[in-house]
């Protein structure tokens, strides 16, 4: 047995008999309250597997266990109860006039008391700093605030997981930050499991745990300052690694060794400042 909230057990999933496999023998685990990013270069499979974990697909092969449910057709509503999604376009996600319906959306379909209702889309929309735009149209609202509008209603309906599948893909970098940051301090007040799929590397250094993805196989599990790390094998399967980590492997060819691979630039100035300290 397991307690583990998310499990793979040996998935594999493609998109049509004579298509070829998106997915190969994948298993993996995702405990309570973890945040793990799931990464590759387009066409790797993550976000097959965000699919997979809804509901939206059924693996040809193997199971998919979320919270303690086997995912299939008769278990598809119970899983969404646990597990709410946030997409790269927003704009797929709307169904409301205003931004108050939208969010109202999720938990009428459940069949949520009105009273309660109303108290979800208040502190919901508060969560992520959206309360002032309440009866805005959520179509003239910037990225940011359309994210910001799917995530509140995804949360309104009490998930034990958020997967964020390329949610910050179309945003500025301003932006990006800015939704990581909520995500990031909603995860530990909610005390949620949080799932990120992406192929932007400047998006893992919070997660506890990573998860590479190449042509639809595990490639490396490990924590975000091992995937730093290793930023040759990175480029050989399509992934671009982050300036900071490119400015310390650069640093070590000019003999400036830092005493651990930095994740950010508060890191990095870190280990510049005691490098220096010690000259």
């Amino acid at each position: 047995m397991t307690n583990s909230f998310i499990e793979f057990r040996n998935v594999s999933f493609r998109y049509g008999k004579d298509q070829p496999w998106v997915l190969k023998n994948v298993s993996f685990t995702i405990d309570s309250n973890e945040w793990v990013a799931v990464i590759g270069h387009n066409g790797s499979g993550k976000s097959t597997i965000a699919k997979l974990i809804n509901g939206l697909l059924f693996p040809q092969e193997g199971e998919i266990i979320v919270d303690g449910l086997t995912v299939n057709e008769h278990t598809i509503w119970d899983v969404r109860k646990s597990v709410g999604m946030v997409f790269q376009n927003p704009d797929n996600q709307f169904v409301g006039t205003t931004v108050r319906d939208d969010v109202a959306f999720g938990l009428e379909n459940r069949g949520v008391p009105r009273e309660d209702m109303l108290k979800r889309i208040d502190v919901s929309l508060g969560q992520v700093g959206m309360s002032d735009y309440l009866l805005h149209e959520p179509h003239r609202l910037s990225g940011g605030q359309k994210q910001r509008v799917a995530i509140a209603g995804v949360l309104a309906i009490s998930p034990k997981v958020i997967i964020l599948d390329e949610a910050t893909a179309m945003l500025d970098p301003k932006g990006r930050l800015e939704i990581m940051q909520t995500v990031s301090h909603l995860r530990q007040a909610e005390q949620l499991a949080l799932i990120t799929i992406t192929h932007d590397l400047n998006e893992i250094t919070r997660a506890s745990r990573v998860i590479v993805m190449n042509k639809g196989e595990v490639w490396l599990e490990s924590n975000p300052r091992d995937v730093f790390s290793r930023k040759e094998d990175l480029l050989q399967i399509g992934l671009d690694t982050p300036f900071v980590a490119t400015f310390a492997d650069e640093l070590s060819r000019q003999g400036i060794k830092l005493g651990k691979q930095p994740l950010n630039h508060e890191e990095l100035m870190d280990e510049l400042w005691t490098y220096h300290s010690k000259m």
